[in-house]
């Protein structure tokens, strides 16, 4: 009898439930009914410290391919929390071995981000048999081309950025679409670049407020009336860059409500032309998969049924050149994929008249 436990870490994204789905029928379909169980693990790594889990039917992963969120819910639980004994001298990680143990599972799947995936690797080295799939809008985890929810959120952004294109236009305003993304700018240029942005904002190139002025001055002087701005909430500018990390951080905290409302402010100033911001915020974690991450969540979701057949865990599947392969959770944990500055989609923005700000 195998004895799998399942759950979903971080924040939700589309794609979760159609990996949770491969995953499943990866193992029904290659186990007898009496041979394998699967145990939900309610609310990401909390219920795991907390024991709320429940027995899997199978029908319960029918029907759930297109469907957006999570059917286990989900919760965050900082990595740097995680060996923190709490107010209620819970031992997270002994809860989390103890109820393992308690289920006598033969491994553990883990669906999420970064600070899950840093989780994933210590229970590893607790000695755990672990397998994780990549999730994450960001499209920021190390050691994958690809993390599934990133092109269902690229498309609800660009859909974004089309529909203020037509109310910038009618009013002749410069509009700032604030997008997701902290620490990494893939989504705010992949659909800045599919949207049609005039200025695209990202973590990687600081911007200097004077260059983005200049585009909307530019742009009004050659008879456009309007400009796009898409900004990764990250975005800083050139002087919060040069700053001490612990500067940098009380800088970027002293920015109320957002980055996007400054810049937005900034640049009404400088020009005296009416700038609206849009904050589309949740809305690009939200609704169905696409197309695309239907058929890569659910890729991953059979690779890591794959890896439990052949007990080969400690890893996380990915994608690499296009082919599922698994890579050791050592080697990815706790590294961010951020956007090289110097790569061939930066400048084939930049060719297309494109401004970073810098």
């Amino acid at each position: 009898m195998k004895r799998v436990g399942i759950l979903t870490s971080g924040g939700d994204c589309q794609g979760l439930n159609s990996a949770i789905r491969g995953v499943a029928k990866g193992l029904y379909n290659k186990f007898a009914k009496d041979e394998i169980e699967i145990y939900g693990i309610m609310d990401g790594y909390r219920g795991l410290i907390c024991g709320e889990y429940r027995k899997m039917e199978k029908n319960e992963f029918s029907g759930i391919l297109t469907r957006g969120g999570t059917i286990l819910g989900t919760s965050r639980q900082p990595f740097k929390l995680m060996r923190v004994v709490d107010e209620n001298s819970v031992d997270k990680v002994k809860a989390m071995k103890d109820n393992y143990e308690k289920l006598k599972l033969d491994c553990l799947v883990i669906l999420g981000g970064n600070g899950t995936q840093k989780t994933a690797n210590l229970l590893r080295e607790e000695g755990l048999n672990v397998v994780s799939l990549p999730k994450t809008i960001d499209n920021d985890l190390w050691g994958t081309d690809m993390t599934f929810g990133f092109q269902s959120a690229v498309d609800i952004a660009t859909n974004v950025i089309d529909c203020i294109h037509t109310t910038a236009t009618s009013h002749g305003r410069v509009f700032i679409i604030e997008l997701m993304g902290h620490k990494a700018g893939w989504l705010a240029l992949h659909a800045g670049i599919a949207g049609g942005a005039d200025v695209i904002l990202i973590p990687e190139i600081p911007y200097d407020i004077k260059k983005v002025i200049k585009v909307v001055k530019s742009r009004n002087k050659e008879g456009k009336n309007f400009s796009i701005i898409a900004v990764a909430e990250g975005a800083m500018s050139k002087e919060i860059a040069k700053m001490k990390k612990k500067e940098r951080k009380e800088a970027l905290a002293n920015i109320k409500p957002s980055v996007a409302y400054k810049i937005a402010e900034e640049v009404e100033q400088a020009t005296g032309q009416e700038t609206r911001v849009a904050v589309p915020g949740h809305i690009q974690r939200g609704g169905s998969p696409c197309p695309y991450d239907r058929m890569l969540s659910t890729r991953f979701g059979v690779a890591a049924a794959q890896l439990i057949i052949d007990e080969n865990y400690g890893n996380m599947v990915a994608l690499v050149n296009n082919e599922i392969v698994p890579v050791p959770l050592s080697e990815i944990a706790g590294k961010l994929k951020t956007v090289p500055t110097d790569s061939p989609i930066i400048q084939n923005a930049r060719d297309l008249g494109i401004s970073f700000g810098d």
